[in-house]
């Protein structure tokens, strides 16, 4: 594939620190050091997958530096309804996302930076990035006391964590990245990255939790932008080149040839939700109505997001079974989402006898099996 105007030919960059595209000059090897403009998740971790798929790394080596708008972004092997806490995600307008790469869930916001580093699959390396990292900010502030522990991870202090790792490994090409907490939203952190869901069963991969803190708390006088320069500069000082950084719009296709089908796939409910690993719900939720109280006993298989088995077990007497066989039915092979549910509940009780109390029956249990998602 030919790539006129790519990032595969374009690495040379004029001498300013930071460069939009139109600065860049035809070469063949030397690393480089690139900046999205854009905050937009999908669109930064659609980058990723263009440099990995597209790039000859060969004779160079690219660090990527970017930031998010608030995102909870999972891993290639997980489950976000394990992982996360979806209402709260919806009511606060944050974006899910899943990367290509493995490893645990984080947050990102705008006080959060990333780092990939991507090399051929021969010099990966991902210690040494981080203690590139850790080198980086005892430049910038010798009093930090940060180091690497064995599971790639770096702390502050000796207990607080600051970045975590994953990595994607090709055939030829690999990538490693992390975070770096600077000043993220640590109440939204925590928030969001607890999950409400109750009876979830499932081999996908979890996440361990961490005692974290910001940078910026040790350190007030600390910023993004401080925090990438360093970095930057200390990346070009181990790789011998001048310390510039590249500034690209991940919605170029001049630059990055089909990277808008990256993004938009990254967003798809297929992608996002649709390749968690198969799931099981098992559990059980109080209805109050009116004077009683009824249990209510949910059984789910959940297979690509979709519901493959549903049984809900609840009394004859207070729904009519044919009205809650007609719900099972309808669930099973939808989606696991509350939007899809609801608007088979809508749907459904346009068809139920004209009955208030009927109604208000149904309702209540349609409300409590969307909270299960």
């Amino acid at each position: 594939m030919v790539l006129q105007s790519s990032l595969k030919n374009c690495l040379q960059l004029s001498c300013i620190l930071r460069t939009p595209k139109a600065g860049f000059r035809s070469t063949t090897s030397g690393s480089l050091i690139i900046q999205s403009i854009s905050n937009d998740v999908y669109q930064n971790l659609a980058v990723e997958d263009w440099i990995h798929d597209h790039m000859n790394l060969e004779n160079r080596q690219v660090l990527y530096l970017w930031r998010n708008s608030p995102a909870v972004v999972i891993g290639r092997h997980q489950n976000p309804w394990q992982e996360c806490n979806l209402r709260l995600m919806r009511q606060k307008n944050i974006k899910l996302a899943r990367r290509r790469s493995g490893g645990g869930t984080v947050y990102h916001d705008l006080g959060n930076i990333n780092l990939t580093f991507f090399t051929t699959r021969k010099k990966y390396e991902r210690m040494e990035n981080l203690k590139l990292v850790v080198k980086a900010l005892k430049a910038l502030r010798p009093q930090l006391d940060v180091h690497v522990t064995d599971r790639y991870d770096i702390l502050l202090d000796r207990q607080y964590k600051i970045s975590g790792t994953a990595a994607k490994l090709g055939r030829t090409t690999a990538y490693h990245h992390c975070t770096l907490l600077c000043n993220a939203d640590k109440f939204v952190l925590s928030s969001v990255l607890k999950s409400p869901y109750k009876g979830l069963k499932s081999n996908a991969t979890p996440s361990v939790p961490a005692s974290v803190k910001n940078l910026f708390e040790e350190d007030p006088s600390l910023t993004c932008t401080m925090l990438l320069d360093a970095i930057a500069e200390e990346y070009a000082t181990q790789h011998q080149i001048d310390h510039h950084i590249t500034l690209i719009n991940p919605a170029d296709e001049t630059v990055l040839p089909g990277i808008n089908n990256k993004t938009k796939e990254l967003q798809t409910w297929e992608w996002v939700y649709g390749k968690t690993p198969k799931f099981s719900v098992s559990t059980c939720f109080n209805m109050v109505h009116k004077d009683s109280v009824l249990d209510v006993k949910v059984d789910m298989d959940v297979k690509h997001g979709r519901i493959e088995v549903c049984n809900i077990d609840l009394p004859e007497q207070w729904l009519p079974p044919a009205l809650c066989s007609e719900l099972v039915k309808s669930l099973t092979g939808s989606k696991f989402c509350p939007n899809e549910t609801t608007t088979l509940a809508t749907t459904l009780l346009r068809v139920c006898p004209q009955d208030d109390e009927l109604h208000s029956r149904w309702n209540l249990l349609c409300e409590n099996m969307i909270m299960l998602m």
